[in-house]
């Protein structure tokens, strides 16, 4: 089971993202983006609603819950 930063990473990957444009749009830092993808931070149930929503992908696929 991927951890929530690597599926933030892959799905940010799969739609051509790069790091600050996601992080512009969910208004989240680079750096907290980055530590998001490295596992050394977790988001906040916010933070993920707003990732959820930039992603388009629905919360519950980022948490591993279908």
């Amino acid at each position: 089971m991927a951890s929530i930063g690597d599926m933030i990473k892959s799905f940010r990957e799969e739609r051509g993202l790069s790091l600050e444009e996601l992080a512009t749009r969910t208004r989240v830092g680079k750096d907290t983006i980055m530590k998001y993808e490295s596992g050394e931070k977790v988001p906040t149930n916010q933070t993920i609603l707003k990732l959820s929503t930039v992603l388009d992908v629905p919360a519950s696929v980022l948490l591993n819950k279908k």
